[in-house]
This record gives structure tokens, sequence and C-alpha cells, in this order.
């Protein structure tokens, strides 16, 4: 009789553990601009990300998990990121890898610190994101006060002498930058002829193009986005005025071409090394462009972020976000954009800026 109550519930047992569900994927939020004017961006995040999460399942995933990515669309806008924020937290992704735009990032992230929610960026640039000192952020991108200095370098060295313009679109990200930049020309002895904002998503720059045009402006940097700097740029050269447009890494998209078409060439840009060059990553890229599709600008940043991610997951043998950004923040990790590490700040360890060129519906290096 005993033995027969052994085997019942023995059976029952069994029964028990066929009929749980398998272990339980691991949840991982993609936050970005899906839509709107910049949604250029969050379609790099997107490839990116679920690249990085189909060959990372390919091999067994983290920790013997699936990974499934959600998706959070904050068009760019601050309300929209901080409901995005909270409906992922309200998810319990394991972590979240965004924001884009600093403007979305810096309200998001302090849903994500309130939360112990971990973040990586593939693309916010801000040093306010990373300088309050708010436990599990962290980016993959460099800083603003980074390529201002190299774009203040270049514009000190290539048009000395010449009168040079500075101007934003008033966004966190835009004036940040344009006030980085003219904080290093001012430590370079440079001092601006024009310093002033425009709207984001006008369309006539025919007054600022008067203003260069007068003040015979050789350089022009802009703190802003894609859409105005190629506008900029084509009013400049209908109206016969030959001044060179600088901006940051928001111009490192094919739409800024879209809009310029050969107008833009000679257009400047500082955006971080391009990860596509590095031999490594050949067949990665090789995979991207056999989809049309080409891996610019943030699609590999964002592939590097849930890499390294992954990586610390394994290292720490959990996703609890705590101990994951204790390993980030102490462990070296193989990324497609090289080894990195990231500082007590969150801010990666890895190469600066450099300046790139527009040419022939391109960008590279520039001389």
């Amino acid at each position: 009789m005993l033995g027969g109550r052994k085997m019942a519930v023995a059976a029952g047992l069994a029964a028990l553990l066929a009929a749980a569900p398998a272990q339980a994927d691991i949840l991982l939020g993609l936050a970005g601009p899906m839509t709107g004017p910049k949604a250029t961006f969050g379609e790099q995040f997107d490839h990116g990300a679920r690249k990085a999460v189909a060959d990372l399942n390919a091999r067994g995933g983290v920790l013997g998990q699936k990974i499934v990515l959600t998706y959070g669309d904050d068009s760019c806008e601050p309300k929209q990121a901080v409901a995005v924020a909270n409906e992922l937290v309200g998810k319990k992704v394991a972590a979240v890898i965004g924001h884009f735009c600093s403007a979305s990032s810096i309200p998001a992230s302090e849903v994500y610190a309130e939360t112990g929610t971990l973040e990586i960026s593939p693309g916010t640039t801000s040093p306010v994101y990373t300088e309050r000192g708010l436990p599990g952020l962290f980016r993959v991108c460099g800083r603003d006060d980074q390529q201002g200095r190299v774009a203040a370098e270049y514009i000190a060295r290539v048009f000395k002498g010449q009168p040079v313009a500075v101007i934003h679109d008033r966004s966190a990200y835009g004036k940040g930058l344009a006030d980085r930049t003219r904080d290093e020309l001012h430590r370079l002895g440079v001092k601006e002829v024009l310093y002033e904002a425009i709207t984001a998503g006008d369309r006539d720059f025919s007054a600022l193009v008067t203003r260069l045009k007068s003040e015979k402006v050789a350089a022009l940097f802009l703190g802003g986005y894609h859409a105005e700097a190629g506008l900029i740029v084509r009013q400049m050269r209908d109206q016969g005025l030959k001044t060179v447009l600088m901006g940051g890494d928001s111009l490192v998209t094919g739409e800024f071409w879209a809009i310029t078409g050969p107008a833009g060439t000679g257009t400047l840009m500082t955006f971080s090394p391009d990860p596509r060059k590095d031999p490594a990553n050949a067949e990665l890229v090789k995979y991207f462009r056999a989809q049309n599709y080409e891996p610019e600008a943030y699609t590999l940043y964002t592939y590097g972020a849930i890499q390294a991610w992954a990586q610390a997951v394994e290292k720490a043998g959990t996703t609890d976000p705590v101990k994951v950004a204790a390993v980030l923040k102490s462990g070296q990790f193989d990324t497609v954009l090289g080894k990195i590490g990231f500082d007590a700040k969150g801010d990666v360890a890895a190469p600066g800026y450099v300046m790139y060129q527009w040419k022939n519906g391109g960008y590279d290096y520039a001389p």
C-alpha cells in the first residue's frame, strides 16, 4: 500500500513537472524614436537590437534563457519617454536599451533609477545623463563635451582666422552640444560672430542665410538634427553661400543626404569611430547589406550595447540589475565596438570622436 502511495506521489510530481511552463524568457526593453521626425534613429536601434538578440538566441540565449524584445516608442518627446519608461518597468524588463534623444533619456532615466532598472543608451550624448550619479545608467557612445572639443579643435585648425557661427535648435541635445563646442572654441581663442537659436521643424532659413552671408561666415556649427541641417545647407547653396556646415552625431544618417543631394558635399560631422570599418565585423555588415539595410550610425552601437549587457549577465550569473551594473563597471567586454568598459559614472571607456565628411551620398573620415 505504501509503495502504491509513493508511486502515486511520484506520478503526480511527474505530471506537475510536465505541466510546468518552460523556463521564462528574459524580457529586454528597447526604447527610442520609433516614429516621428527622428524615427531614422529608432530604425537603427531596431535593426541592431533584433540582430543582436537573434545572434544571442541562436547560441542558446543568456543564462540558458531566450531573450525577447519589447518596444517603447518615445518619439523623442520627454513626456512620452517617461510614459514609456513606466510601461517598460511595469513589464519587469531585465534592462532597457535606450533611449536616443537626451531630452528623452534624462527624464526616463529618473524612472529607471527610482525603480532599480538598468539602462544602457546607444546614443544619448548629453553629459547630464551620467553626471547626476544615478545608479544603473550606462552608455556605449561618447559625450557632447568630447565631441564639442573635437569639433572646436577642427574648426580652429581648418578655419583659422575666418568668421565662425554657432547655432542650436533649443533641444537638450542641440543646445548642449552647441554650448560645449562654443566653450571649447573660446578656450582656443576663437570667438563666434553669431550665436543664436533656430526652431526645430522650421523649413525657411533664409533670414539665417542672409546673416551668414553678411558676416562672411566660413564655418557654421549646428547643434541640432539632420532635417534642419539639410535644409540649411540647401538654402545656403541656393543663395550661393559656400559656408561649410558642421554638426554632431545626429547627422549620421542617409536621410541627411536625401534632403541635400550633392549640395551636402563637404558637410562635416563628429561621430565615434565607425565599427563597419573593423574587419572583425565584416560578416555582420555583410548580413545587414544582404537585407538591403546599411548598418550606419547607431545600428552597431545598439548591437554592442546588448552584447555588453549579455556578457555582464553571464558573468554575474543573474539579471539582477545591481549585480549586473557592478560587473559592467568592473569588467571588459568584447563587442562589435571593440573591447569596451565603463567608468564609475557609466560612461564608456572607448575611443572618442573623429571628424567625418559627406561626399557622393556617403560619409567617411574627413581629411
